[in-house]
């Protein structure tokens, strides 16, 4: 018998403090449960206090040589840093400790890989990294070798680095392609939307929330629920029934997180767009999380870097079957919040209505006999409003409705 289970990678966690020592130290921890999703053994983490992390290598002379000892003692493999190094630093530090070097965004970059299932996912993830991999091309010394010989090669020659920078801006520019059809595909069914006034509402908030478990609870989409950071990553949109006959589409989206890479958001773009497109924002929150309220900011962050915080927004304390002790729960971006446990149905009649409200408050009320010809525009009350009372009498169907604005001058 021969065991063929794959040894774990073994790493160091480096972070360096310039400001907030017990932020850092938190942003350590995420780190940590960010490398153990991705497969990876944590067997210690090392801070450094500086007034700015060192432009050569990230971390000072000293520490290099403490975490190089560490390395052996603890027989570790790699190391991860909690920032995002520039190329100087990756190869300096490499050579330095004579080991590999990871930084926080390549971390994000693999597990994105990883849970990524549709195409449009794979499209997206991969762009991400071979962006990542453009900007990091330039002094990572591994890469600058020449070609060997045969045919092809004779004459003035190309670095490898060259031909790795052509490949790769090729690649780039055939995703962005492939990117761009499915982002029309995107915009033909969001017009689809718009045409039938059918409101649309995303859910959005930290990874690891519980976006996806409120999205199953409310609309048996059959979303993947799992206790881990970026359980899925491609968005899923369902239809929820309100319980007084109204319709709002829920669209789950990509989980938020601290220092999430630039080219993810770049790259997710199309799929943030459904964000943007949204006519309400459902922000989720774990209200078991210690680190609540950065979380919160963080994903206010980067919603106004979408340009899609100017939204009604109802806020979801969740987890609250998790809540050991009563927690101010308190956001003063959101026009509501209510406490609930998305996994056991709690609290999510209360929003079920507050959404109603929300979507009531931008109707007109309309009460009205129509005749038997004209009951197609009863079908669109059905459709895009909230259908109160249809009494069938011998003069015409009488209806009592909430219609909106655009279905109103319709009828």
């Amino acid at each position: 018998m021969y065991e063929n289970a794959e040894k774990k990678e073994r790493v160091i966690l480096v972070a360096v403090n310039t400001d907030d020592e017990q932020q850092v130290r938190d942003s350590l921890q995420e780190l940590k449960a960010l490398a153990e999703t991705d497969d990876v053994e944590v067997v210690t983490s090392v801070l450094q206090n500086r007034e700015n992390p060192d432009p050569g290598t990230y971390i000072g002379k000293g520490k290099i040589e403490e975490i190089a000892s560490m390395m052996e003692m603890l027989e570790a493999d790699a190391i991860i840093t909690d920032d995002e190094l520039s190329p100087a630093q990756m190869n300096n530090l490499a050579e330095a400790l004579n080991c590999r070097v990871y930084d926080r965004t390549m971390v994000i970059l693999d597990i994105f890989a990883r849970r990524a299932q549709t195409s449009e996912g794979k499209i997206q993830v991969e762009l991400a990294q071979l962006r990542y991999r453009q900007q990091h091309l330039v002094g990572m010394r591994s890469y600058l070798s020449r070609l060997g010989g045969g045919i092809g090669t004779r004459g003035p020659g190309e670095k490898k680095l060259e031909i790795d920078r052509r490949l790769i801006a090729d690649r780039i520019s055939a995703l962005n392609r492939d990117l761009k059809k499915v982002a029309e595909h995107r915009e033909v069914l969001r017009q689809g939307r718009q045409k039938g006034n059918m409101r649309v509402a995303a859910i959005v908030g930290y990874t690891n929330a519980g976006k996806s478990t409120l999205l199953n609870t409310l609309t048996h989409a059959g979303v993947l629920e799992e206790d881990a950071l970026f359980a899925t990553l491609d968005p899923t949109t369902r239809l929820l029934n309100l319980p007084e006959g109204g319709q709002v589409l829920l669209t789950d989206t990509v989980g938020f997180i601290h220092k999430l890479p630039h080219t993810l958001i770049d790259a997710f773009r199309s799929t943030l767009e459904e964000v943007v497109q949204s006519d309400y924002i459902i922000h989720v929150v774990d209200a078991s999380n210690p680190h609540m309220e950065q979380q919160m900011q963080v994903v206010y962050q980067t919603l106004h870097e979408l340009g899609a915080d100017q939204k009604k927004i109802i806020t979801l304390f969740n987890k609250q079957d998790r809540v050991d002790q009563e927690v101010h729960l308190h956001d003063h971006h959101a026009d509501y919040v209510i406490p609930v446990s998305a996994k056991y149905g709690e609290g999510l009649d209360a929003f079920m209505r507050i959404l109603e409200k929300i979507i009531r408050d931008e109707q007109i009320y309309v009460e009205r006999v129509f005749s038997y010809n004209d009951a197609g525009k009863i079908a669109m009350v059905r459709q895009s409003g909230t259908l109160i009372e249809e009494a069938y009498l011998p003069e015409g169907i009488r209806i009592r409705a909430y219609v909106p604005k655009e279905v109103y001058g319709k009828l």
